[in-house]
């Protein structure tokens, strides 16, 4: 038997269950639902610098962007006032898409 202990999405229980299979499950206090989102988070950042494809980086975004939406949540925001402090952002200090590489600074 696979033993996982991880956050998995909301549905997989019932895909387990229709596949046949028994499972165990626990629900998550707040503290450790945060935490395992981290880590979840890092999983799938890690799993996005992995891909090989266009189409396995924008599966992984996806993850990554379904793990924003629940951080944003616990965190008192939902998605759209993330979106908007990040647009603010870009406003004030650009996003990335020039592709610019600090090498350094003369502080002189």
């Amino acid at each position: 038997m696979p033993v996982y202990n991880k956050l998995v999405r909301d549905k997989i229980p019932a895909i387990i269950e229709s596949a046949g299979k028994g499972y165990r499950t626990k629900q998550l206090d707040e503290v450790e639902y945060i935490k395992e989102l981290k880590i979840k988070l890092t999983e799938e950042i890690a799993e996005y610098q992995e891909a090989t494809t266009d189409g396995q980086a924008i599966e992984e975004l996806a993850d990554v962007l379904e793990i924003m939406h629940s951080l944003a949540k616990v965190h008192g925001a939902n998605f759209e006032e993330v979106e908007a402090i990040r647009q603010k952002k870009a406003e004030k200090q650009g996003g990335f898409q020039d592709k610019i590489f600090l090498i350094d600074v003369d502080d002189e």
